[in-house]
């Protein structure tokens, strides 16, 4: 089962970081079809936020077709977002965590971290090379 964590600092809106939270819990496996998320009062219990936000992250996430909601029994996982590449025990992930132990080592923190990945992501998807790659892969 999902354990959703609220940052309050973050600036994203609450519900937002439950779908978020959801969808990569969906990308990486660890949601799968047919699996139940927690319920409103369940995560409430956990998080101290409003049980609305939670409906509404469900709402969200309902309209987007990752999940149903079947009355007195739950929120369900319809699909998965999963790819065996970005799977918990596939070759990238084990690349990533080891460069991550590097840049731990190398004295860099959780923000200096995510600023080096935002910008490798934005160059990656977004730049020159980025849309050479993603043309060259659509042919």
């Amino acid at each position: 089962m999902v354990e959703f964590r609220i940052d309050r600092r973050s600036g994203v809106a609450t519900y937002l970081q439950i779908v978020q939270q959801v969808k990569q819990a969906l990308r990486l496996g660890l949601l799968a079809p047919g699996d139940k998320l927690p319920t409103a009062k369940e995560v409430v219990a956990a998080t101290a936020i409003n049980p609305n936000t939670v409906l509404k992250a469900y709402r969200e996430l309902d309209r987007e077709g990752l999940v149903e909601a079947r009355p007195g029994l739950g929120t369900f996982v319809r699909r998965s977002l999963a790819r065996p590449q970005a799977a918990a025990g596939s070759p990238l992930r084990a690349e990533l965590a080891d460069w991550m132990h590097r840049a731990r080592e190398a004295g860099l923190d959780r923000e200096d971290v995510a600023a080096l990945l935002a910008s490798v992501l934005e160059d990656g998807f977004d730049g020159p090379a980025g849309a050479a790659g993603a043309a060259g892969t659509a042919t």
